[in-house]
């Protein structure tokens, strides 16, 4: 015995391994073992028993039954259809339940329940059971015509058939799978994800919206909140830029309530989590968002932004099924803007220096070679937004996931890799420079039912990526600014492997550049710098039912641990040789050597991040005749480590979570939420507070008095909410609540501070006759307030569900309302001679309020044919109603009243000519005011807002233009199946949206060292104000250096509407049904085409409407075609 411990303890690697294995095996091998249930089947023919079971199979006629479901149908068209099969010939008794005459003219209540309770066993939930005897044996003729007549009758509905009539056994058992497979479907369709745990949609009050995991899959995205906008109300999607690994789209829902962190709580299977970029589509069960306060009220102190909450997928009991999909993409920018010629730079600038009375710089001479194109090397004309950037790149994604299981573990398990190129040219270095992105997911869910009230479960997820870009401080919007800042004739770019800059010298033909101006190629030779990250999440649960203790009773405790690893990896220090063209007497071009190739330097840091979330919970759900009562106790704490902020403190939050909700009958709802949450943020006597509330429901279409209408109006629900949630994510700085902070040990001397911000730390004390002794002084960073506290919002939301025409066309509308108060701010109404910045308080205050209209059409024609449409709507208005500004001389001058985001602005009203001045004072009725330099005839005019005759500060005003952040948003979801053809497209939409464009998009020639000798667009040169073409309706002033002050300031001039409407996605996919399918055990097996931003209709001509960061130059959003296979097993 004791060779055989040490054995173990010596091997127990080795055994563990194989128990490990054996385990997976046994789970995956279950699913295929037959085990006959029927003992006879084990008796010999000639036993007594099997003789005398033949005789009564021989004796005894079985006559031929059926069960049918048909869902989406009225009660009263359920007793149509029971009539009309009773009719049919060789039919001779369907059961089904119908109220008499009696019951029909009695109208109490009491009468009313016992109905219900006997109705139940054949109509509930719009889905009728029926019963159906045929008065021949199953393998009679008249019986199968029976059959085949029910059939014939129901197919224009959603029916369902299991018939002992005409089939064997292998048919049986397909349709009962079949069966199964339907009320699953079915029971999926009838909940809905709500914060910690699910209810029955027909019964919610909430204002709740959902997809499902397919609906993200169409297409290839590195990010799912990609391809969220539009597909839900409430949902308002806003990508900044298209770089691989960063092109995540930040999510508002019901936009934006304060001009703080407007961003939703986001939870992973009901663990937080920073973002869902990084989540493999293919785990994705579905996603839900909750807007108002009755879903959102349990989070508390995270509520108040909506919650944003993602289910992944998980095994169910039955054979594994295996699902692969690849698919490879192009991609390419949506849209680049176009850059100027030499030639075009040239005469352009020459005739802003003659508007500017100046003399020209480019000679005849240097634009001759432009125009010719004779001297590349020497006069080169590169557009380097072409030159640098590919016009598409290569996007692959793949994903194997297997499911299944027993009756006792049930199994998900999923890996997917991820890979998109970048748009950069590389330019043969050694090492890597263009932006990249890999990714490789990994998931495993597992079910355990340890005994019959007994589960536990894990989740085992995490992912690798890489990312790499070009080393630079700026990043990727940088990199692309300085594409656009430099001129068109700054450099050839690589010749023969070098890389040649153009020369302002003389040449010795007497032609020279008056000046060359930047390059965009800044950051060839700079390094590179690459970010690995690892991540691990682990998630444990137990759920004990505990009906012993009273029925409906269950337990559930949660344990989670999350945990990530980053290597930052840079290469710097190297530099590469520049050359410079030199004219030979000969004619022919030689270089100047500037510098040497040398290497880059390798370095790295390391960053972590750590954190755990528990919670336990008690939940009840119990249905008493007609009365459904349900109610939630949970208990939750999280820490996390590594915060941003005093990363050596760890940041907490603790909270209790109570729910109860009552219906009776699904026709009157009610529930009640409240939390009782608590954040470290704030100070012991202010840190917990309650957030309750309250929603109501009615289901108008269960009353009696509806019934006439239900041949239209299928369904009918009102639902309103009321509830304070709150948001502790507010801003400012940790730890506000403390004493003022301060930087002690400064020694530097104020009279002898030199470098630029040295007098931060100029708080030293001079001592002796040269100041020769320093003492250290302190600094008080800045004033606290011991007060500080969370965001409070009060949201009331009001809905209507109604459902139309047999349920084919579902509608959804919602308004709703919200104050959020106590926005923190600093008071800038206090005068300035207080010799401190004021500290943070809560003093702000916004109201916002709008509507959502969901409109689903899905119906088919025939059996082959199915098509569905679908349009969310919604719009969103949010006002200012206090902020804390300094005084202003007028009320436009405040952001106070307007949205947030609204700009101060100067109103434009046209460019200038010698009729202006008249021509103001009889629009106006006022003197024309005097400008900020003498203005010319085409600069840039201005309205005088306050009167006094001058434009200055006093006439910039928020009144005027949208903002960043639709007001309305659009999505289209339209598609159809024939047969094995599917084809779906997502359009999607926004108006009263606006960019202000700036930088080179505004002013030509800028750059962010030189305002005379930078970019220059194409689009400048026809759409500009000259002489020659002096036209109202151009789109730019006079081009200037002199009035430039006045010509580029911010006004309405240059804001420019970004209304669009996009074809989003369309998938065209075939479902392939061939022979060998089944000998190679396929049940699936799809290719499909999709594209991804294809198509665009905007008004916007600066870059991609729908980036905000496209009002000045920045990394371009991808469009992206798609092939995809897709096959299961």
């Amino acid at each position: 015995m004791r060779k055989l411990a040490e054995f173990i303890v010596d091997k127990r690697k080795f055994l563990l391994i194989i128990f490990i294995a054996a385990a997976i095996g046994s789970v995956i091998m279950s699913s295929h073992i037959n085990v006959i249930q029927e003992l006879t089947d084990y008796l010999p023919d000639d036993t007594e028993t099997s003789i005398g079971l033949d005789v009564m199979d021989e004796q005894f006629t079985t006559f031929g039954t059926a069960k049918v479901m048909v869902q989406n149908v009225t009660y009263d068209q359920a007793k149509a259809i029971a009539d009309q099969l009773k009719d049919i010939k060789g039919v001779s008794a369907v059961d089904f339940y119908e109220e008499d005459e009696d019951d029909e003219n009695n109208d109490t209540e009491e009468k009313e329940f016992t109905n219900s309770e006997d109705m139940r066993d054949s109509y509930q939930d719009l889905a009728a059971l029926y019963s159906i005897s045929f008065e021949t044996p199953e393998d009679d003729s008249l019986a199968q015509a029976a059959i085949a007549d029910v059939r014939t009758a129901l197919k224009d509905y959603d029916a369902w058939f299991y018939t002992t009539v005409d089939k064997d056994d292998a048919a049986d058992l397909q349709d009962d799978m079949k069966v199964i497979l339907v009320e699953d479907v079915t029971a999926l369709e009838e909940v809905e994800i709500v914060a910690y745990g699910t209810q029955k949609k027909v019964t919610m009050t909430g204002a709740i919206a959902s997809v499902k995991g397919e609906e993200l899959t169409r297409v290839s995205v590195g990010s799912v909140s990609n391809v969220l906008g539009g597909q839900m109300t409430g949902l308002t999607t806003v990508q900044y830029s298209g770089e691989p690994g960063a092109d995540a789209a930040e999510i508002f829902i019901r936009g934006k309530a304060t001009w703080e962190n407007s961003s939703p709580l986001i939870q992973v299977d009901g663990v937080d989590r920073e973002s869902m970029s990084d989540i493999d589509p293919n785990e994705i069960e579905s996603i839900s968002i909750l807007k108002d306060a009755s879903a959102t009220a349990v989070f508390g102190i995270r509520g108040a932004n909506g919650v944003i909450l993602i289910t992944t997928k998980r095994g169910k009991e039955g054979k594994a099924k295996i699902s692969f999909t690849t698919s490879a993409s192009v991609l390419m920018p949506t849209k680049m803007v176009e850059q100027a010629s030499s030639y075009d730079y040239a005469r352009f600038h020459n005739q802003m220096m003659s508007g500017d009375g100046k003399s020209a710089l480019f000679s005849d001479g240097v634009i001759q070679k432009f125009a010719d194109g004779s001297d590349p090397i020497r006069f080169p004309n590169i557009q380097w937004a072409d030159y640098i950037m590919k016009s598409s790149t290569l996007q692959s994604q793949h994903n194997l996931n297997i499911s299944g299981g027993t009756d006792k573990v049930r199994y998900f398990i999923s890996a997917g890799a991820y890979t998109q190129g970048g748009l950069f040219s590389e330019f043969d270095l050694p090492y890597n420079l263009s932006y990249q992105y890999r990714r490789f997911n990994y998931r495993t869910n597992l079910d355990m039912d340890v005994t019959k009230t007994t589960t536990l479960s894990f989740n085992i997820s995490g992912n690798v990526n890489n990312s790499d870009q070009p080393r630079t401080s700026q990043g990727s919007s940088g990199l692309i600014k300085n594409m656009y800042y430099a001129t068109p004739f700054s450099s050839p770019g690589i010749i023969d492997g070098k890389l040649v800059n153009s020369s302002d010298e003389t040449y010795s033909d007497g032609l020279k550049l008056p000046f060359t101006g930047g390059t965009g190629m800044g950051y060839y030779g700079n390094g590179f710098s690459q970010t690995s990250n690892n991540s691990l999440n682990v998630d444990v649960i137990l759920d004990q039912k505990m009906d012993f203790l009273t029925k409906g009773l269950s337990f559930k405790v949660k344990g989670s641990y999350n945990s990530s690893f980053t290597v930052n990896k840079v290469g710097s220090g190297g530099s590469i040789a520049t050359y410079t063209p030199v004219l030979m007497d000969d004619g022919s071009i030689a270089y100047r050597k500037f510098g040497e190739n040398t290497d880059v330097k390798y370095s790295y840091t390391t960053g972590k991040a750590r954190n755990w979330y528990m919670e336990a919970s008690f939940n009840y759900n119990r249905t008493f005749g007609d009365h459904t009562v349900t109610a939630l106790v949970l208990y939750n704490q999280q820490k996390e480590y590594y915060p941003k902020l005093y990363s050596d403190i760890p940041h907490g939050y603790v909270g209790l979570v109570g729910r109860v909700t009552y219906d009776w009958k699904s026709r009157y709802m009610a529930e009640f939420n409240v939390g009782y949450n608590g954040s470290e943020n704030f100070a012991s006597d202010l840190r917990f507070s309650y957030f309750p509330a309250g929603s109501i429901g009615w289901v108008m279409s269960e009353e009696k008095f509806f019934r006439p209408l239900k041949s239209v109006v299928s369904f009918l629900k009102l639902r309103a909410s009321v509830g304070l949630v709150g948001n502790d994510n507010i801003g400012g700085s940790r730890f506000m609540y403390m004493a003022d902070p301060y930087n002690v040990g400064l020694g530097d001397l104020a009279n002898r501070v030199t470098a630029s911000g040295g007098a931060t730390n100029a708080w030293g004390y001079g001592f002796g006759t040269d100041n020769g002794t320093v003492s250290l002084g302190a600094r008080e960073v800045a004033k606290n307030n011991p007060a500080v506290t969370w965001e409070k919002a009060l949201k009331r939301n009001y809905g209507v569900d109604i459902n139309f025409l047999d349920d084919r066309l579902k509608t959804t509308f919602e308004y709703y309302k919200e104050r959020r108060n106590d926005i923190l701010l600093r008071d800038g109404t206090a005068p300035g001679m207080l010799g401190f910045i004021t500290p943070y308080s809560n003093l702000g205050s916004v109201d916002s309020w709008g509507w959502e209209l969901s409109l689903k059409w899905n119906d088919k024609i025939g059996d082959n044919f199915r098509y569905w449409a679908g349009i969310n709507l919604s719009y969103n208005q949010n006002e200012i109603l206090e902020k804390k500004e300094a005084p202003q001389n007028n009320l436009y001058q405040y952001q106070k009243g307007h949205r947030i985001g609204s700009r101060s602005q100067y109103v434009f009203w046209r460019f200038y000519d010698e009729d202006t001045p008249a021509l103001y004072e009889q629009t106006f009725n006022r003197p024309f005011p005097t400008h900020e330099s003498i203005l010319q005839n085409g600069d840039a005019v201005y309205v005088d807002l306050n009167g006094d005759r001058k434009i200055d500060a006093n006439d910039a005003s928020y009144d005027y233009g949208f903002t960043d952040d639709p007001e309305y948003m659009l999505g289209i979801n339209l598609g159809f199946s024939w047969k094995n053809l599917e084809i779906s497209t997502q359009w999607t939409g926004a108006w009263n949206v606006s960019r202000m464009i700036s930088d080179v998009f505004r002013q030509p020639f800028y750059s962010s060292s030189n305002s005379e000798q930078g970019g220059l667009l194409a689009y400048h040169l026809d759409h500009t104000w000259t002489p020659e073409n002096p036209s109202q309706s151009s789109e730019y002033p006079r081009a200037t250096i002199d009035n430039a002050k006045n010509n580029y300031a911010t006004s309405t001039l240059y804001e420019k509407d970004a209304k669009y409407l996009r074809l989003k996605t369309l998938q065209v996919a075939y479902n392939f049904h061939f022979p060998l399918m089944k000998k190679l055990g396929l049940n699936t097996c799809q290719l499909a085409f999709a594209g991804y931003n294809l198509w665009t209709i905007t008004p916007y001509l600066w870059g991609d409407p729908e980036a905000r960061a496209t009002n000045a130059p920045s990394y371009p959003l991808s469009k992206t075609y798609t092939l995809s296979l897709k096959l299961g097993f």
